[in-house]
């Protein structure tokens, strides 16, 4: 999993924009002007996402590259360390399930 392959599934998704309001080490993807996934540039490659409080649990307690979100609503949102200890086909799935939760199609 790298930086482009992150950037070109958020942009496909319908109504996808990205943009650095956080500044240039932070790109963020939002659908219906909602934050879905913030992907740090620096340092190890990491991903925020926004996920159901009982599954971002069940997520952290599988994975121990999945923590609380850093600088994020802990109930509310996760962190995935892209070190490749989750799967690219999970990290996908996530990335769908924290863009539907934003753009109201879960």
């Amino acid at each position: 999993m790298n930086i482009e392959t992150i950037r070109e599934y958020c942009i496909s998704k319908k109504e996808a924009t990205e943009s650095f309001p956080f500044g240039e080490d932070t790109l963020v993807f939002k659908a219906g002007g909602k934050i879905f996934a913030l992907v740090n540039l620096y340092g190890d490659l990491s991903i925020n996402l926004k996920c159901d409080p009982a599954i971002a649990i069940e997520q952290r307690e599988r994975y121990s590259s999945v923590t609380p979100g850093y600088h994020m609503n802990k109930k509310h949102w996760n962190t995935i360390n892209l070190d490749g200890t989750v799967p690219d086909k999970e990290v996908f799935s996530w990335i769908d399930h924290s863009y539907d939760l934003v753009s109201g199609k879960h």
